[in-house]
Formats: structure tokens, C-alpha cells, sequence
């Protein structure tokens, strides 16, 4: 329809109505309270901004940083297979479907209808039809309907445009549940290696205390040790045999726990061999971070499409307070009497077009508490927004923290399992040699076995970091592709409207 037409109804309904807006449903100045805030007004601390001065986004692959081609192949599988991106999937397909619903609504409707009825008049002599006077005949009818919403106030516009917006933030929704699952399943792999290296020392471990108990004996057969020595051998050899069945254990969960990441039943995960990560180049962080946050991290992206579709609801609330023209009409053939068909001769044509108006006068403060409703999940998200704004910079803030935290304990880790390995070698070969008790080399080996343990507990934590990291980056999955500029996300005025 022609804008001019448009805007001349417009004119038309508001002069035609002005006596009746004395007394029409006012919004009583109900409006939103809260704004949006801005990324760069949120203070960056110095982790942040040193990192900031040599980096870039991570890439979308960004698990193959760790160089294993195993942890790639479930990857993929993952994102392939996994039950939570089905339902991430159906999810977007059903917000589409729902955007298509709510466009509808602005398109012209035809509808058609038709009946074919045998109609047994009365005979009445004083009531009845006439010469139709007890005679039964078809009473048969056709008909198209159509409608069409001129949308004056826009109602019919905010409202497609809203469930559009809901269906971004379902997409923006679906990435981050991918981004969550890629992030589960480099964890889970980097604790497999963790219980695998663990595993190791502990083999390790026995295989010393092996060597000792044989030493043990020898030097009880040659008159050197006492039975006590050999016995305290003896005693550790249960409690190491317990500690590799139970990381043989955690192994073969952790096997479970990446089959059902992807999808797939406990036999897939007992395939999996032994992981070979490997963490070489680090990862840095670009220099315009706050303002590029908006744009990378799918949650804040999706809170920011539910803001911009709440400001479209308070439009559809808006809306609802103001006079409503539709264009109606309708075309049909109705006959009674004759053959079954003949009324489709169209010698019984019918027409009527217009339109029809309507306007809210009293309704018991139903407009009024819709109103209040969209501008209270206004705030609501906003709130939300705002605190997935900040949450998304402490993330970054705290895994930056970690992993410079983590590069100096790898470099101390790595200086005691030394020093900790030159104790032991020397406590070993005075044993042998006599000059020590067998506690000396239990002690070293205690120690030993502790800052092993540590050394790869710290490797995996930062392995974790690493994932933690560009996860808190938004992972590389370009969400900033597909986000609402930020007029979209302010509230709309109200439309005047007197208040009573």
C-alpha cells in the first residue's frame, strides 16, 4: 500500500478518535529503567592490558594449538554427534519457524470457504419461506475472505522483528553451546593425560620400591640390613599397586565421559589411546578488547539480541494502546435452491470491502500491565547483559592471571622435580653403599613423587588455561558476524498518548 495512503489514515484515525482518547487507556508513564552498558566504560585491569599489546583473536580451530591429531578426530565427532547441539539445532530451526509465524502477520490473508448443505424449509403458512414453503432444497454457499493489517502504529512490524531477534539470539545460543562443548571436551582429554602421566610416575614409583626391597635383602642376606628395612619395603608395595588400579580407573571414566561428549557409547571411548599434547606457541590477546568483546563471545552476543527483542516488545506493548485499522473484504457466490453446483454460475455474487477499526477503551488495566510486563524484560535483560558484560571480563581477566601464574610454577615445578630426582639418586646410592638408613630413601622418594606429581599437574593446568582462555575469547567463532548495532538496543519512546 502506498505510504501516502498510509500516512493519511493515520491522520484519519487520529481525528476520529480524538474524542474518544479523553477517555482511552493511558500508559501512566510506564517506561524502562535500565541502560545498556558499555563495553569500554568497564575498567580493564593490567593483565589485560599487557596482554593486549602483541595479540590477535583466536582461530576457529583453535584446539589443534595442542598438535594432537586424536583430540581433532573427537572434536569433530563431538560437533557432529553430540545430543546438546541436536537440541541446539532444533532450537534455532524452531525460533525460524516462529520469526516466519510472527511475518505472517504483515502480509495480506485470503481465506476460502464453501459449504453444501440440503435444506428442509418448514411449511408454515405464516412463518415460513415462501414458495421454498416445505420443500428441501441445497442452500449451498462459496466464498473468499481476505484481510490485510494496515499496521499504522507499527504493531505487526516490532512484533516480526522481535521473534527475528529471538531467533538470532537462538543462533548466537547455538554457538555458544558448540563453544561449551569443544571446551568440555579439551578438558576432559587434558585430564585423560594428566591420569596417564600420573600413571607413569606411579609405575615408576613401584619400580623403584621394587629396587629397594631387592636391595632390601641383599643387604639383610649379606649381614648389612635388618629385617625392619626389608619389612618397611614391603609395606609400600599394596598402596602403589591401589594408586595405579585407581588411575587406571579415572583412565577409563574419563574414556567414558569423551564418549558420551560426543554422542557415542562407553565402547567408542575405550578406543581412545594415549593423548600427545603439546603447547608451543602461546596465545595472545588483541589490543582493542573491550569493543571487539561485544562482538566475539556468543553469550554476550545472544544477550544482546534478547535487549534489542524486549525493545521491540515494549513497541508491540506500545501499540496495543492505540487505535488498530485493518482492510477487510470478502467475495462470494451463494444460491439456494437448484442443482447442487449452479451456484458457482455466479448469477448470486456478493462482495463487501472496508475498513474496520478498532479502538481499547476500558479493559480493566490489561494494556497497561502488558506494558509494564515488556518494559520489566526490558530491564530484565539489560541486567542480564550487563552482567554477562561484566562476568565475560573477569573470565578473560582471571585466565590471563592463570596462565602467567602457571608459566613461572612450570618453571619451579621443573627446578624441584630436579632437585628432587638429585636427592633421591644420591639418598639411593648411599643406601647401597651403607652409609644411609633405608628412611633417607623413603623420604627422597616421597619427595620425589610429590613434585612429579605437581610438574604434571601444573602442565595440565595450563594445557586447561589455555582452552579456559580463548574460550573466555569467544573461541573463534565469529560471532561478531551476526550482532545488533547498538540503536537496537535502546528502548523505544512512547507513542503520545493521553493519559486520563
Amino acid at each position: 500500500m502506498p505510504r501516502r495512503l498510509i500516512d493519511e489514515l493515520k491522520i484519519l484515525s487520529v481525528w476520529t478518535f480524538t474524542l474518544a482518547l479523553t477517555g482511552c487507556i493511558g500508559t501512566a508513564g510506564i517506561a524502562p529503567r535500565s541502560d545498556a552498558l558499555s563495553a569500554d566504560a568497564l575498567a580493564t585491569d593490567a593483565a589485560i592490558q599487557t596482554a593486549a599489546q602483541d595479540a590477535q583473536w583466536p582461530q576457529s580451530q583453535w584446539w589443534r594449538a595442542y598438535g594432537d591429531r586424536q583430540l581433532d578426530d573427537w572434536v569433530n565427532l563431538a560437533l557432529l554427534g553430540s545430543p546438546s547441539m541436536a537440541i541446539a539445532a532444533a532450537r534455532v530451526r524452531q525460533a525460524k519457524a516462529l520469526a516466519g509465524v510472527a511475518e505472517s502477520a504483515e502480509s495480506l490473508h485470503i481465506d476460502a470457504s464453501a459449504a453444501l448443505k440440503r435444506h428442509n424449509w418448514p411449511a408454515d403458512p405464516f412463518y415460513g419461506p415462501g414458495d421454498l414453503s416445505g420443500q428441501t432444497t441445497w442452500d449451498n454457499n462459496a466464498g473468499l475472505g481476505f484481510t490485510y493489517a494496515l499496521d499504522l502504529w507499527g504493531r505487526e512490524r516490532s512484533a516480526s522483528e522481535q521473534a527475528l531477534d529471538l531467533a538470532h539470539m537462538s543462533a548466537a545460543q547455538a554457538r555458544q553451546a558448540q563453544l561449551e562443548l569443544v571446551n568440555n571436551v579439551v578438558q576432559v582429554y587434558i585430564q585423560l593425560s594428566l591420569h596417564y602421566a600420573q600413571r607413569d610416575i606411579v609405575q615408576r614409583t613401584l619400580a623403584q620400591q621394587e629396587q629397594i626391597l631387592e636391595l632390601a635383602q641383599r643387604r639383610l642376606h649379606g649381614g648389612l640390613g635388618t629385617h625392619l628395612e626389608v619389612s618397611q619395603a614391603e609395606a609400600l608395595l599394596p598402596e602403589t599397586h591401589r594408586q595405579v588400579d585407581a588411575l587406571d580407573e579415572q583412565i577409563a571414566l574419563a574414556q567414558n565421559q569423551l564418549a558420551a561428549l560426543a554422542g557415542k557409547g562407553p565402547g567408542q571411548g575405550s578406543q581412545l589411546q594415549r593423548p600427545s599434547l603439546s603447547l608451543q606457541a602461546p596465545l595472545g590477546l588483541p589490543s582493542t578488547l573491550p569493543a571487539q568483546l561485544l562482538g566475539q563471545r556468543p553469550d554476550v552476543v545472544a544477550s544482546r539480541w534478547a535487549v534489542a527483542a524486549n525493545a521491540r516488545g515494549i513497541e508491540v506493548a506500545h501499540a496495543g494502546f492505540y487505535p488498530n485499522v485493518d482492510l477487510v473484504g470478502s467475495l462470494s457466490y451463494l444460491a439456494t435452491g437448484g442443482g447442487m453446483l449452479e451456484f458457482l454460475a455466479g448469477r448470486k455474487l456478493a462482495y463487501n470491502v472496508g475498513p474496520a477499526l478498532s479502538l481499547p477503551i476500558f479493559d480493566g488495566g490489561r494494556l497497561r500491565a502488558q506494558l509494564s510486563d515488556a518494559s520489566a524484560g526490558y530491564d530484565l535483560a539489560v541486567a542480564r547483559y550487563n552482567q554477562t558484560l561484566v562476568e565475560a571480563l573477569r573470565q578473560i581477566s582471571d585466565q590471563l592471571i592463570r596462565r602467567a601464574s602457571m608459566d613461572k610454577q612450570q618453571a619451579f615445578a621443573d627446578e624441584s622435580v630436579a632437585a628432587a630426582q638429585h636427592s633421591y639418586d644420591i639418598a639411593l646410592i648411599a643406601y647401597q653403599r651403607g652409609l644411609t638408613g633405608y628412611l633417607e630413601v623413603l623420604n627422597a622418594q616421597t619427595l620425589l613423587l610429590r613434585q612429579q606429581q605437581v610438574e604434571q599437574q601444573v602442565q595440565a593446568a595450563r594445557l586447561a588455561v589455555h582452552a579456559q582462555l580463548v574460550t573466555a575469547l569467544g573461541g573463534g567463532l565469529g560471532a561478531g558476524a551476526d550482532a545488533p548495532d547498538a540503536e537496537r538496543l535502546h528502548a523505544p519512546k512512547p507513542l503520545a498518548v493521553i493519559d486520563r
